[in-house]
């Protein structure tokens, strides 16, 4: 779901957390940003104050950088792209140089000639070519060009408690590849009986609609496509209502999802860790939320690729604003290399967040191939303070599925998405062909705005 947890943000919190306010800004640069040969950036992503640690570790940051870099001066702000103000800040001249944006954002904004285009100033990048590729399409334009760089990324897996795997006579180290594989599971775990359930899943808050459309993708479907320019739904289909129906059959067939719905995922982070649950949909990011808020262990969990086909991926970026100078923008790429794209600093990263009770070693943010990847993997082993064998079925599996973003207009289709999945494990003779069709004019109606 857009907001996703970058691995830098773990490692200087351990949980989630989201970029909103202001930091107090330097006095404006130059149009050109350049001052007696120094150029100031304004950039935004800065930790507000009521995440102390995260904050210092990025002040920290801007000094390095700009020791290294004298001839660059950070003017660092809290926050990220807000769509509701965005383009006034754009137009009335205060927006970021270089801008905070989640995977749903770059492709309105290149669209809209809302992001400079960047590719002349990376060729010469250190680790540009190490990049993973689908995660430059994201801020690539459809002329070719690219528009802004990855930092953060997200994969939705399977998480599920070792511990109960073994009660039910299951492998943990082999956890299910495919759905029957889950529900064979999930029929197991239950029969545990004293109130544990199998498998939980979202279905309210747009969080059912986000779930929803990573099923879809896991059976081989989408929830949008373009064709003859025009977006519509796509998820009135086979892998459509094969999602529907396995969703169904375990809620009122197998009895394998408990009685009681309309969940998010504060019920369901919960469930795990009251040691009730057997497994449910989520990225490797949830495993510290549950480990601290419930007092539970790492060893507890393990975590595994999404069965099926594909899954549901997002992250998170930056792109710079097509006002900015050349001076500005190629001070700017600077930057987010430095800080966010630099397999040197990692070993460092690790090593300062070592002392802070912050897991290292979860499978997060593998933006890199190659030599870069090598590198990186390398200093997690080496800081590693959680069980990484457990999230050795989410590495290997995971970059043999396709990895998919979100739809266009997510949220507002992630709504209408909620209904599906609220009737679906509400009613047990709910019309699941009828809820597609239905579910499908809606979301028509939403990307019919879309270009």
């Amino acid at each position: 779901m857009a907001g996703i947890q970058s691995r830098r943000r773990f490692i200087a919190t351990g949980v989630a957390c989201a970029l909103t306010g202001a930091l107090a800004a330097c006095s404006g640069p130059s149009e050109t940003g350049s001052e007696n040969g120094v150029v100031t950036i304004s950039v935004n992503g800065m930790p507000p104050k009521t995440q102390p640690v995260d904050r210092k570790y990025f002040e920290e940051d801007v000094k390095a950088f700009e020791k290294d870099h004298p001839k660059i001066r950070i003017d660092a702000r809290e926050g990220q792209m807000d769509p509701k103000t965005f383009s006034a800040k754009l137009a009335g001249g205060q927006l970021e140089d270089v801008y905070y944006v989640y995977f749903t954002d770059p492709a309105g904004l290149i669209q809209r000639r809302q992001g400079a285009d960047i590719s002349q100033y990376v060729k010469d990048m250190p680790y540009y070519k190490d990049i993973k590729p689908e995660f430059l399409k994201v801020f690539t334009g459809p002329d070719g060009r690219l528009y802004g760089l990855p930092n953060g990324q997200y994969s939705l897996g399977l998480l599920y408690n070792r511990d109960l795997f073994k009660k039910a006579g299951l492998d943990p180290e082999t956890p299910p590849a495919t759905w029957d594989e889950v529900r064979a599971a999930a029929k197991k775990i239950s029969a545990l009986g004293d109130g544990t359930v199998g498998y939980a899943d979202y279905s309210k808050n747009n969080q059912g609609g986000w779930h929803l459309t990573s099923w879809v993708y896991s059976m081989g479907g989408d929830i949008a496509a373009k064709k003859d320019g025009r977006w519509k739904a796509a998820f009135d289909s086979d892998a459509g209502r094969r999602a529907l129906q396995t969703l169904h059959d375990m809620r009122w067939t197998d009895n394998t999802m408990g009685s009681r719905q309309l969940l998010q995922i504060e019920d369901v982070q919960k469930m795990m860790g009251a040691g009730k649950l057997g497994m449910y949909m989520a990225g490797p990011d949830n495993i510290p939320t549950i480990v601290k808020q419930f007092e539970r262990k790492y060893e507890e969990y393990g975590v595994g690729a999404m069965p099926g086909q594909a899954t549901l991926g997002g992250g998170n970026g930056f792109m710079f604003n097509p006002k900015a100078s050349p001076e500005k923008i190629r001070a700017g790429i600077e930057w987010v290399q430095w800080k966010y794209l630099n397999p040197d600093r990692t070993e460092f990263e690790d090593k300062r967040a070592a002392g802070s009770d912050v897991p290292i070693g979860l499978p997060l943010d593998r933006l890199f191939t190659g030599q870069a990847e090598t590198e990186q993997d390398a200093a997690h082993a080496k800081y590693a303070n959680v069980p990484t064998k457990n999230y050795k079925p989410f590495v290997e599996r995971n970059g043999e599925i396709e990895q998919k973003v979100e739809p266009p207009n997510a949220q507002q289709i992630y709504t209408v998405l909620d209904g599906v999945m609220q009737a679906v494990l509400t009613k047990k003779d709910a019309d699941l062909g009828r809820l597609l069709k239905d579910a499908a004019k809606k979301v028509d109606g939403i990307l019919a705005t879309v270009k």
